[in-house]
């Protein structure tokens, strides 16, 4: 039996006969959801959409979120593919994030959601006061 790599083939192309499937403990899918659907990842992803941003002004856009945290969630998307990081080779250092193919093409997808989500927001709040009216109120 030919190994990947006397097939001339990259260890990459190895994942090319899996068959993903994010509800399996296993799938590597399911931690890159975690990246998007998290509320940091996508709250960055969302903002990162209409244009490139530094890190502090990034940080700012997405309110509430630490330092830590945005540093530890661009890794993360970094690492899966779904943004850029740009280090400019000036004084002071300036570091640009942006979103690559992939990125924009799930930032479509995740904006679609968050465009829904906030369009049904009279619609939950109502759900919520009825839904706590039931219950003896919180």
């Amino acid at each position: 039996m030919a190994s990947d790599t006397d097939k001339g083939s990259t260890r990459t192309d190895s994942f090319d006969s899996l068959a993903f499937d994010v509800f399996s403990r296993a799938c590597p899918s399911r931690s890159t959801l975690e990246h998007v659907t998290g509320r940091w990842g996508g709250l960055t992803i969302g903002a990162l959409y209409e244009e490139s941003l530094r890190f502090n002004e990034l940080r700012r856009r997405v309110d509430g979120v630490s330092e830590k945290m945005l540093s530890q969630t661009l890794h993360a998307l970094e690492r899966d593919g779904l943004v850029l990081r740009e280090a400019q080779p000036v004084n002071p250092p300036r570091v640009d994030y942006e979103l690559t193919p992939f990125g924009r093409e799930v930032a479509e997808k995740l904006l679609g959601l968050i465009h829904c989500v906030e369009g049904r927001m009279d619609e939950v709040l109502a759900s919520r006061a009825r839904y706590d009216e039931a219950r003896g109120g919180r």
